[in-house]
């Protein structure tokens, strides 16, 4: 009973166009709500409700961490030395997560899904409010923080994402998870603008932050347990017993390293961490270079500083509308048009080419119109993909074999990379030398999705 709900064991048909709204020959009336819906994604007749309300926990979550991201930067930049510890956090979060994950695991296993996310929602808004408590006390606790919060963030959306691909079957979650990402893409944007404007407006301090958080966390578990109950009323019998038996299994570390198709999700994630965090090394290595030569010396160092925030700005603002726009209109119809296998392709391939061109002509103008779009298409299309690729996996894949990907391995993905720069800074490598070791990475990582796109095949149509 805990097997996957693939497309072999529950059958659905397939839309007839997509263009201007998703439609589907034979289909059951839509409400208003989902004929609306159906401009941006195939949502169909019942799923309406649950999909905007999926939607809008996730991006409640991703608000929240904005707005503890913005206090933990505060937190760790006011301490000497808070540039060069935040370096060191990753490896700092990869140990920790190496007992994290077993003991998420344990407790998946002992307990069904709701009552799972409830137990972990409400650890970590206790420790939002513990960590608050301690600010007000004068306690210092920017590194803790600083340590805790890169968990919070992947650990909170993995299980986001492992409950939806639990919820739906397979046909569904290839139908809808592209708009439930619409959540995180207007979560980030708008968590990031509202922090900056409580801190400005309000002059809220991090410990305020930390407790609105905490309330938004909360109000997302309130929104999963109302999106279960209608779910599990439409589900089928298998469904219905799937959302009220424990998860099960062996712990994730040891599910990963047991399936090979985990195993090279695991390694895909390395490598994707690895070639994202190389460009933005290369970008920020030309935006400091070009700073330096339009503003030398000493006398202009607060120019300098200006330039770089406003090439940031700029950046990160185009970076967060595209991604938008691309979530919205592009991600649906691509992965109806390519399936999941296909559209595994388009992030690499775009890397490939960005880094090629890259190689032999390392200019400012010329990078960060590459980096946007490559960014850009990293939150949209290759998010959705890589949430997508646990549909046709078993339950305990979903919940613990994902928590570790997404969590550990992405860790280690930062922590290699960083070896990378120090070692490659260490032997005087130029920006085109760094290029050229991202596409030989880029290759593969063609190479792993290629396997990766052999196994899921194996495991459903």
């Amino acid at each position: 009973m805990n097997d996957p709900r693939t497309l072999v064991s529950h059958p659905e048909l397939r839309s007839h166009q997509s263009f201007p709204h998703f439609q589907t020959v034979g289909e059951t009336p839509k409400s208003a709500l989902e004929r609306g819906l159906s401009f941006f994604a195939d949502v169909r007749s019942g799923e309406g409700a649950s999909v905007l309300l999926l939607t809008c926990t996730v991006f409640l979550l991703l608000a929240s961490y904005y707005l503890l991201k913005t206090a933990r930067e505060a937190l760790i930049l006011s301490i000497d030395n808070g540039a060069e510890l935040k370096a060191y956090s990753s490896a700092g979060q990869a140990v920790l997560l190496l007992g994290v994950v077993p003991a998420y695991g344990w407790l998946a296993s002992r307990m069904p899904r709701v009552p799972l996310i409830g137990v972990t929602t409400a650890l970590l808004g206790v420790n939002l409010l513990a960590f608050a408590a301690l600010y007000a006390a004068g306690t210092v606790i920017a590194v803790p923080f600083y340590i805790w919060l890169g968990i919070y963030n992947v650990f909170t959306i993995s299980q986001f994402w492992a409950f939806t691909n639990d919820l739906y079957t397979e046909g569904q979650g290839r139908r809808l998870f592209a708009f439930i990402g619409v959540g995180s893409s207007l979560g980030a944007w708008f968590g990031a603008e509202a922090a900056g404007a409580l801190v400005k407006r309000t002059a809220a301090e991090p410990g305020t932050l930390m407790i609105l958080a905490a309330i938004l966390l909360t109000t997302c578990f309130g929104m999963i347990v109302v999106v279960n109950r209608r779910e599990v009323r439409r589900a089928d019998p298998v469904g219905q017993h799937q959302s009220e038996a424990p998860i099960g299994g062996r712990n994730g570390f040891a599910l990963v390293f047991s399936d090979r198709y985990l195993l090279l999700i695991a390694v895909l994630m390395v490598l994707l961490n690895v070639v994202n965090s190389a460009g933005e090394f290369v970008l920020g290595k030309l935006v400091s270079a070009q700073a330096m030569e339009l503003f030398a010396g000493d006398a202009l160092a607060n120019e300098r500083r200006r330039f770089i925030a406003a090439f940031y700005g700029s950046f990160f603002g185009r970076v967060n509308l595209l991604g938008f726009l691309l979530q919205l209109f592009v991600t649906s119809r691509l992965l109806r048009a390519l399936g999941v296998r296909g559209a595994l392709f388009v992030l690499p391939v775009i890397a490939l080419v960005n880094y090629s061109v890259i190689m032999v002509a390392p200019v400012l103008a010329v990078v960060s119109v590459l980096k946007i779009f490559e960014n850009a298409t990293d939150y949209s299309v290759q998010n959705t993909v890589k949430q997508a690729l646990f549909l046709p996996t078993s339950r305990e894949a979903k919940y613990k074999a994902k928590a570790a990907i997404d969590t550990f391995f992405m860790r280690l993905g930062d922590v290699t990379q960083a070896g990378i720069v120090r070692l490659g800074t260490s032997l005087g490598a130029s920006v085109a030398a760094f290029a050229a070791f991202t596409v030989g990475l880029t290759v593969l990582w063609l190479a792993v999705a290629g396997q990766i796109a052999r196994e899921h095949r194996r495991k459903t149509v």
